[in-house]
């Protein structure tokens, strides 16, 4: 049997694309294995978000007046931080560059479930589809995985009274 395969190459790459929102510390520390750490504390919304998407998920959080929660670890989940999150607010938002199906936030999604926690949860990541080539940025805002794009799925899955942006005074 004869079949295609692609694989795909980024285009370019830039010291951007790695190691994305970590800024380097000359005097290493251990990180707690499967221990996330809270970055911002907000109101209503929680955006646990998983590796690339940390640094994207700051401008939504100070629009949303949102908590974020670095996530850090996919496997062990930091099952506590989770569950805090959940009892502390109305919504959950998991934000991973990566496909949404057998994802971190299905595993957020398992968690709760074991543990009969009712709470609504919007998972955004990237849908089982083919991605056009492009810039990582084109990519992400094609994929509604940029901050407009993120900000308006949380708007349109929360509504707009609870997700709505905090205003000046």
């Amino acid at each position: 049997m004869t079949t295609t395969s692609f694989l795909r190459l980024p285009i370019r790459l830039s010291a951007s694309d790695f190691g994305s929102g970590v800024t380097v510390d000359e005097n290493m520390r251990e990180i707690p294995l499967g221990k996330s750490r809270t970055l911002r504390l907000g109101k209503r919304v929680a955006l646990l978000a998983f590796g690339s998407m940390v640094r994207t998920s700051t401008t939504v959080a100070d629009s949303l007046d949102a908590t974020l929660i670095d996530m850090r670890f996919v496997k062990p989940l930091d099952r506590a931080a989770i569950l805090d999150a959940a009892a502390a607010h109305d919504y959950l938002v998991t934000l991973e560059e990566n496909a949404v199906a057998g994802g971190a936030g299905s595993g957020v999604n398992e968690l709760l479930a074991a543990e009969g926690i009712s709470v609504p949860v919007v998972n955004i990541g990237l849908g089982d589809e083919y991605i056009q080539h492009g810039t990582r940025e084109e990519c992400l805002r094609l994929a509604g995985l940029d901050a407009d794009g993120i900000l308006a799925r949380i708007r349109q899955a929360c509504g707009s009274e609870e997700a709505r942006p905090k205003t000046a005074s």
